[in-house]
């Protein structure tokens, strides 16, 4: 039987559970929730996650356990886990343990047994809020209190790799340079077999040092929080565009923008899910996508710029633009899905034509 916990959000809205995962006293961070049903180890150790903690709307999680291939990153990066039901036993072939032996083996705490709809409809109607969990009531409301948010955050610093490293044949066509601003494994796999050499570097490494490995193009990886404070990226980013291809995603496409001029605003509870529709605005087709973030581009100001090639028919939230005059362009969404549908992999494939034919500023107009 495990410990009774308790959920308080800095608004005061309690919810009561039990804790699972690494014991914890009291833990602290953003709570939002995410939609997907399934893809949970995915999305428990997705980078982009880290100073959240993570509600799963779908009531039934770790029904089919975790192994180490589906690891995106080398370890979760999230603050905590909340759920309904916390599956103990998987029924999976590939598994090699359970979601609770997981989130044990990383000190990472969670709580179950929450009213996960109360919780969400909550959080849609109030946004997302920072909060606390742990055992300790006394100490859960003192620390939920005084939560922040993740704004002002350069949360890429605890994400980001210390070394560079390459992963890819070193025959690929194509070199690229990709900022680990909190990369995902899939992310890497899908521009490998797109045909590229992936040279990752830390997230503060600088324009100059970038051009002198002559890499073909430039990729911006998803990441954690709000991208304005990320150390050095804005101004590496906007040493890069107009000198050799850049694609961005999701914290990279918001990089991108605020490279460009721009500017980002918060989501009031961000998409965090993986069934977002987004219509490609030259032709018209609607793909299903993979998301997880709590920032945007603000489209106004980017105009002379960039143009608007995707957005997002639940709010009309900017999910895709290209640089005018560069061959540059970024998504809010996650094409390599994972998890999630596939729709969007082309866009992989438009950087490689971007790399191809350098001049090409339309690859994805």
């Amino acid at each position: 039987m495990n410990e009774d916990a308790v959920l308080v959000l800095a608004d005061g809205a309690t919810f009561e559970g039990e804790a699972i995962g690494a014991h914890a006293a009291v833990t602290t961070g953003e709570v939002v929730f995410n939609t997907a049903l399934s893809g949970y180890q995915e999305i428990v150790t997705d980078p982009s996650y880290a100073g959240q903690v993570i509600a799963f709307t779908y009531p039934h999680i770790g029904n089919y356990g975790v192994n180490a291939a589906d690891d995106e990153s080398r370890r979760p990066f999230c603050s905590g886990v909340i759920v309904r039901d916390l599956a103990r036993r998987a029924s999976n072939w590939r598994a090699e343990r359970s979601l609770d032996d997981l989130l044990r083996a990383h000190d990472v705490p969670g709580i179950a047994g929450i009213d996960t709809r109360r919780l969400t409809r909550h959080l849609r109607d109030h946004g997302a809020l920072p909060g606390a969990f742990g055992t300790d009531e006394g100490a859960v409301r003192a620390a939920a209190a005084s939560a922040r948010t993740t704004d002002g955050l350069d949360l890429v610093a605890s994400v980001t790799t210390d070394d560079a490293y390459a992963v890819g044949d070193e025959r690929a066509p194509f070199r690229v340079v990709a900022y680990d601003f909190g990369i995902k494994r899939t992310i890497l796999r899908h521009l490998v077999g797109a045909g590229c050499r992936v040279d990752v570097v830390p997230a503060s490494t600088p324009a100059a040092e970038v051009l002198a490995r002559d890499p073909d193009g430039v990729f911006l990886s998803n990441g954690p929080g709000d991208p304005a404070p990320v150390a050095g990226a804005i101004e590496a980013v906007r040493g890069l565009v107009g000198e050799v291809p850049v694609f961005g995603i999701c914290l990279g496409h918001q990089i991108l923008g605020l490279a460009l001029g721009g500017a980002t605003y918060k989501l009031r509870f961000g998409h965090h899910g993986a069934n977002h529709p987004v219509r490609h605005e030259a032709s018209g087709r609607v793909e299903i996508t993979s998301q997880n973030h709590n920032y945007a581009v603000d489209a106004d100001s980017l105009a002379g710029r960039a143009e608007l090639t995707h957005v997002n028919l639940n709010d009309g939230v900017v999910e895709g633009m290209r640089v005018v005059d560069a061959a540059a362009f970024g998504v809010q969404y996650h094409p390599e899905a994972g998890p999630g549908p596939h729709d969007a992999r082309y866009l992989f494939d438009d950087f490689v034509a971007l790399m191809t034919e350098p001049g090409r500023a339309g690859a994805v107009g």
